[in-house]
């Protein structure tokens, strides 16, 4: 399959409401190179991190679920904020590994997290591209009048579906969950957003069972020897994809947030992998030094990557400064979405541990 003709997407608009906070919470177990040298050639390891950047990453055990990541988030940011449970409005679960396939793990939050009744509650299936489709969503919400205060829950634990001798997946994915809050601000100036999806990737990043669905197998040749259970990677598919349409998407962001791109004070990729960010950057006309990446100490962690960004290369600074922002995601589906707007300063700005 040959990487598809791309179209910008649906260009959008939301005002009226802002981030308030942002907190992530990373698994305590570190996983470093090494660890891999027993089940795979040392050479091997050694090409496949000088592709994908990653030195270390973490992983939760198996007690812990990407729920319970977003709700230890979730916790500190409401304590930092001085924000009380009752006060929520809405709260969205962005993800793509849910605790449950019923019911949603927003209902699970909810509870959690004491949340009302009269809190809006669900999940959304998404990956890569999930974190600027939330804020687009959340903002909605808010600029409409259903609701002044909203919780964004985006994570996923990604280690639980990967093939531990699939070397393509097991060294590059990590796992981390999130918690943004959102609120009304009648001040703040308006986001920017574009959002499109080519549903002719589905087969090139894919977990083929677990569904309801059967997956043809036999008919896939790039499934010989592979568990249906596990994460399916095409990476070659997945790269022309990505360099096709993620410059493309970029350069329309800034036409239609009518900035240039001199005034971004940092651009924040989905962190796919270290190869390709180089690549986007350079193809994109942005300056490397206002790309930041922390895929070499937390590796790709799918839709909590963008996130994982603000708490770990940009705390100080959203801590203190109004920066304005370019958000970038895409991936799985194929799916694709960005943001353009001005965050901070941020009552709190955090990355936690379990």
């Amino acid at each position: 399959m040959s990487s598809p003709d791309f179209s910008a997407g649906r260009e959008l608009r939301t005002q009226g409401a802002r981030i308030a906070g942002v907190v992530s919470c990373v698994p305590s177990r570190q996983v470093d190179n090494d660890y891999f040298l027993e089940r795979f050639d040392a050479s091997a390891v050694r090409d496949v991190v000088k592709m994908i950047g990653v030195n270390r990453r973490r992983w939760a055990d198996a007690q812990t679920s990407t729920g319970d990541l977003c709700r230890k988030a979730g916790e500190k940011l409401l304590a930092g904020l001085g924000w009380q449970a009752d006060s929520i409005d809405a709260l969205i679960f962005v993800s793509q590994t849910p605790d449950y396939r019923l019911p949603g793990t927003a209902f699970v939050l909810q509870a959690e997290m004491g949340l009302p009744s009269a809190c809006l509650a669900f999940d959304i299936n998404l990956g890569c591209s999930g974190y600027p489709q939330a804020l687009w969503l959340g903002m909605n919400l808010i600029q409409t009048g259903a609701a002044k205060r909203v919780l964004l829950a985006v994570g996923d634990t990604i280690s639980k579906i990967i093939d531990p001798t699939d070397r393509s997946t097991t060294l590059l994915f990590g796992d981390a969950g999130t918690m943004t809050a959102l609120e009304a601000s009648e001040s703040e100036a308006a986001a920017h957003f574009i959002i499109g999806a080519d549903g002719k990737g589905v087969r090139n990043l894919i977990v083929p069972s677990g569904g309801f669905k059967s997956y043809d197998a036999a008919g896939d040749e790039r499934m010989a020897g592979k568990s249906p259970q596990c994460l399916f990677m095409d990476g070659g598919e997945v790269f022309n994809f990505t360099l096709n349409a993620v410059p493309k998407l970029v350069s329309r962001t800034l036409d239609i947030a009518g900035r240039d791109k001199d005034t971004y004070e940092a651009f924040l990729f989905h962190q796919a992998n270290l190869f390709m960010l180089k690549h986007l950057a350079k193809k994109a006309g942005l300056p490397a030094e206002r790309v930041p990446t922390n895929i070499g100490d937390y590796g790709n962690t799918s839709c909590a990557s963008i996130p994982l960004l603000m708490t770990t290369e940009l705390k100080h600074r959203l801590k203190e400064e109004t920066l304005q922002l370019g958000m970038f995601g895409f991936g799985v589906g194929y799916s694709w979405a960005s943001a353009a707007l001005a965050v901070g300063p941020l009552t709190i700005v955090d990355t936690i541990e379990t």
